[in-house]
């Protein structure tokens, strides 16, 4: 059907917008429609004929654009200014919110479109400005008029409206009608609804941008903490005294006891989360993590994973439902459900009924994986307690089904479901690999130019390398997708307060959008708008900085935000200030993410890289905007009080990243002034980061430069062997610190200064210091493993450098970055033959094993290392290594046990007896022989 022609499009005379009707006309069978009609009809998914709807989506579509058109052109704009409106307007037309809002009039008592909300999105993604002449309120008049005359022209259109009207009066007046147990229907449906990364809520520039769960999703580690609650118990006392008092914290406990529980903690192997989950001693569990952590990500993963499984397996394998705690408890105060099973017969909350009988008889053959996301959104402590109960009910009722909680760790007591038999796991940030992982990922599936995706991703990969700040963001998956967002328009290492300022824009509005967040009515969103909330952010992390515990604390209590809320609304002239500010706390505890409640009535920045980012925007507010704070109090009040505290170090970074390179100049030489040695320089290590901020620093180049001089002075800073040999501990570790980090500051600072490059390859050949060319070894893979000098340079050194230890390392890097050259393969089975340090041949040997362990010669090895190498040591790393590659291999288990019988040392031979009893315990052969071995062995170790 030529859609452009049904919908009016083609004969219009002098239609700029026609471009936007083209590309929707190439997907008009997509989910736009869908999303239009979504809050005017039940199911658009289930309706027998979709062209009516799709001649009405574009048709009204038509008439919006048309009726923008005209508005633009009533505010006297030539042909040539309107058009410039096209690549806006083209984003606006894409959001779903925008979508749905020009859907409602089709219903019958919709005789308006929200414009409020529409000017708030046009503003809210820096759209092309609107003229002041605009009339918003005139193009919803006309086109709700357009939208009712295309009702009215077709019957079929009027029947679908019809239809849905008489399913509401149904649901309404109770006749219920009940819902049938289709598993490939139900499917469909878990795959709708969370199939997706909700990317078009969190990027501005590509709402249309499908991201596909599956594609990007990383299994996150877990750690048990049974006994202990990590972040509750590391609090001060007095804040966990509030959190006792308000039921939210079982019990305080002693240093002692802290200290007890956090080396059992910390004992507790790191396993995967998915391991976690089909380990059948794990049936019930708790997975508790911070905001943006990844928990409901993880569920949704998990039904999603279902929804892949072919027709024939739907009822072998366990059936997921996803309950989400919130729509719950909605629907239980709307009286739509009593239970569980009654929310997902016929519950409005839930997207894909089954029938509660049905699913009785699956969940008594516990044929189910039933998941309570959100057990901190039931924020009522009735409620919560309703469904603790309901959730252990549900385990007594039907013991064979799987049962997964998450939950914000502050509010969680472990107690109630600990007695439920349930398992309490912390999820832990990710990892430098998961997060390469999940940059590979992503730019896979986000990138169709190879030379595009090659250089956002190492981009993004360099900018977490070079910034612990943006790093540490990089451990939380939201923040993370974020960055990955962000990464394709512009570069993070230079623009990270601009990089924190687009992220706290997303947490402070759009994730209000993808979390479908009604603002309350009371609050006028032209009233208070993204940008007032991003000043109150400022204000509120002065205030915390300035408190007793400092940045480190991250926390306000409930009375005095609210008096930070209810000051700032006076000065903007609300006329009531304390109901506002009420209302403001209220949206920022169930709604909004950039601050979170955090327990006992204390508030906190989701990540305290928010704190550190609006605090630092604060004072440069003061110093640049306000004109409160001088030059001389940034100096000396700013940066000369808190240059010694590194807990302050990335704020006194943002500021000079937001400041002028003259006044940045002038912190520099204030720095460099300061005496360092009694703070382990850290003053020249901070002047060196701040530098790094400035984007033009011809301005202050000789500043620049003498700083060069003076931070490449620390290279051989004091005498570590009269230091080791005085036996002065103390000085030792000082000047072994500083030779450690003095090199990262001039590889990242001066990378792009013509003699760094070749300063860092002489310091990583020829430096005296073996710690000194050990790190330059690191930077030279880090900031410039490109140089095609560098692989050869590793070489050599991996041969013929004095230290062991950085022989090592050098083995290291080229196994990890040049594994596919056959050269460095075989250098490195050299290296494990015959390199004179042991710990040198240890560390190859589990190199080899980890990225060559395909080839049939590195398993030969191994055996011939386990055999017969001269050290004990590197024997039992080769056993070890052997068992967790080749563990399948039919030989290796007899070759295990001529180990565990003849070795000369007593210590490989039981490397070799735990081997066989980690990995062949499940052996009945194995048990015997284990039994018989230690009895007799009365070997003594040589």
């Amino acid at each position: 059907m030529e859609w452009l022609a049904v919908w009016g499009a083609t004969q219009a005379v002098g239609f700029v917008f026609k471009p936007i009707l083209e590309d929707l006309a190439k997907d008009a069978a997509k989910d736009w429609v869908k999303d239009m009609f979504k809050g005017c009809l039940s199911n658009v998914v289930k309706l027998p004929e979709k062209d009516p709807l799709q001649i009405a989506a574009g048709k009204a579509i038509k008439e919006f654009l048309a009726l923008f058109q005209q508005g633009l052109e009533d505010a006297d704009l030539d042909d040539d200014a309107v058009k410039n409106y096209l690549k806006s307007l083209k984003k606006f037309i894409s959001l779903k919110s925008v979508q749905e809002i020009l859907g409602s009039p089709f219903q019958d008592n919709i005789n308006t479109i929200d414009v409020i909300v529409l000017n708030q999105v046009w503003e809210t993604y820096n759209l092309e400005p609107l003229p002041d002449e605009f009339n918003w309120n005139q193009l919803s008049k006309r086109y709700v008029k357009k939208v009712k005359a295309i009702l009215i022209e077709n019957d079929k259109l009027r029947d679908i409206f019809k239809s849905n009207r008489l399913e509401e009066i149904a649901e309404n007046t109770q006749t219920e009608i009940k819902p049938d147990f289709d598993l490939i229907k139900y499917q469909e449906t878990l795959r709708e609804r969370y199939g997706n990364l909700p990317i078009g809520n969190l990027d501005p520039l590509t709402p249309e941008l499908k991201i596909k769960l599956w594609g990007v999703f990383i299994a996150q580690n877990v750690r048990e903490c049974q006994e202990y609650l990590p972040k509750v118990y590391e609090i001060p006392k007095e804040y966990q005294r509030r959190l006792k008092e308000s039921g939210q914290l079982e019990k305080e406990i002693t240093l002692e006891e802290l200290e007890k529980f956090q080396k059992i903690y910390s004992s507790q192997p790191i396993r995967s989360v998915l391991e976690v989950i089909e380990d059948k001693n794990s049936k019930y569990s708790v997975i508790l993590g911070d905001p943006g952590s990844g928990k409901s990500t993880l569920l949704k993963y998990l039904a999603i994973k279902w929804t892949e499984l072919p027709t024939r397996e739907l009822t072998v394998k366990p059936i997921p439902l996803l309950i989400e705690l919130r729509d719950y408890i909605r629907s239980r105060e709307d009286k739509e459900c009593q239970n569980f099973l009654e929310f997902i017969h016929k519950s409005s909350g839930w997207v894909g009924h089954l029938n509660q009988f049905k699913l009785h008889e699956i969940l008594k053959k516990g044929n189910a994986l039933v998941m309570f996301d959100g057990l901190d959104e039931v924020f009522d402590s009735g409620q919560r307690e309703t469904v603790i109960n309901q959730i252990h009910n549900l385990t007594q009722t039907y013991p064979n089904v799987q049962v997964i909680v998450t939950s914000r760790v502050i509010g969680y007591e472990p107690s109630r479901l600990r007695d439920a038999q349930f398992h309490d796991f912390m999820i832990q940030d990710l990892d430098e690999k998961q997060i390469d992982e999940f940059i590979t990922k992503w730019h896979d599936l986000t990138s169709d130019d190879e030379r595009d995706k090659q250089r956002n991703q190492e981009r993004l990969k360099q900018a977490l390398r070079n910034s612990s700040a943006i790093q540490e963001l990089g451990g939380n998956p939201l923040l993370l997708t974020m960055m990955a967002i962000l990464n394709r328009s512009q570069e993070l290492p230079r623009d990270r307060a601009e990089l924190y300022n687009q992220c706290s824009r997303i947490l402070l509005y759009q994730w209000d959008v993808r979390r479908a967040l009604v603002e309350d009515k009371r609050v006028d969103p032209k009233v208070i708008d993204y940008k007032d909330k991003q000043e109150l952010c400022r204000q509120i992390a002065y205030f915390m900085q300035s408190n007793e515990t400092g940045l480190a604390g991250n926390l306000i209590s409930s009375d005095d935000l609210e008096r930070i809320l209810r000051d700032y609304f006076k000065t903007i002239e609300i006329s009531n200030p304390r109901e506002m500010a009420k209302l403001i706390i209220h949206q920022l505890r169930h709604r909004n993410f950039i601050l979170c409640l955090w327990g006992a009535d204390y508030y906190a920045f989701v990540h305290r890289t928010f704190l550190e980012y609006f605090c630092a925007s604060e004072f440069v507010w003061r110093f640049k905007e306000s004109q409160t704070l001088s030059l001389e109090e940034l100096k000396t009040g700013v940066f000369g009080k808190h240059w010694r505290d590194e807990t302050w170090h990335e704020v006194l970074r943002l500021i000079a990243g937001q400041i002028e390179p003259k006044f940045v100049g002038e912190v520099i030489e204030f720095l460099m002034s300061q005496d360092g040695e009694g703070d382990k320089f850290l003053n020249l290590f901070l002047a060196a980061d701040c530098l790094n901020e400035v984007r033009n620093r011809k301005e202050i180049q000789e500043i620049g430069d003498k700083l060069l001089v003076r931070v490449k002075e620390l290279v051989h800073y004091g005498d570590i062997d009269e230091a080791s040999r005085g036996k002065d501990q103390e000085k030792f570790y000082l000047i072994l610190k500083i030779r450690d980090e003095f090199i990262k500051p001039i590889a990242t600072t001066w990378h792009d200064d013509p003699t760094t490059l070749a300063y860092i390859k002489i310091s990583a050949k020829l430096d005296k210091d073996e710690y000194v060319r050990e790190r330059a070894i690191e930077q030279l893979i880090t900031q410039y493993k490109d140089d095609p000098d560098i692989k050869d340079i590793l070489k050599t050194i991996a041969q013929s450098d004095e230290s062991g230890y950085v022989r090592e390392r050098a083995i290291e890097q080229l196994a990890i970055h040049y594994n596919n050259d056959p050269d460095i393969k075989e250098l490195l089975k050299t290296s494990a033959r015959s390199d004179q340090d042991e710990w040198v041949r240890m560390g190859v040997i589990k190199v080899l094993a980890e990225h060559y362990n395909e080839d049939p010669d590195i398993k030969e090895l191994l055996k011939t290392s386990a055999r017969s190498d001269q050290h004990m040591w590197v024997r039992r790393s080769a056993i070890e290594q052997l068992v967790k590659y080749y563990q399948d291999d039919s030989t290796i288990k007899q070759f295990l046990k001529t180990i565990a019988q003849f070795d000369e040392f007593k210590w490989v031979r039981e490397m070799a007896i735990e081997q066989l009893a980690i990995y062949y315990k499940d052996d009945s052969d194995i048990k015997e022989f284990l039994n018989t071995v230690l009895q007799l062995d009365e070997h003594e170790e040589e």
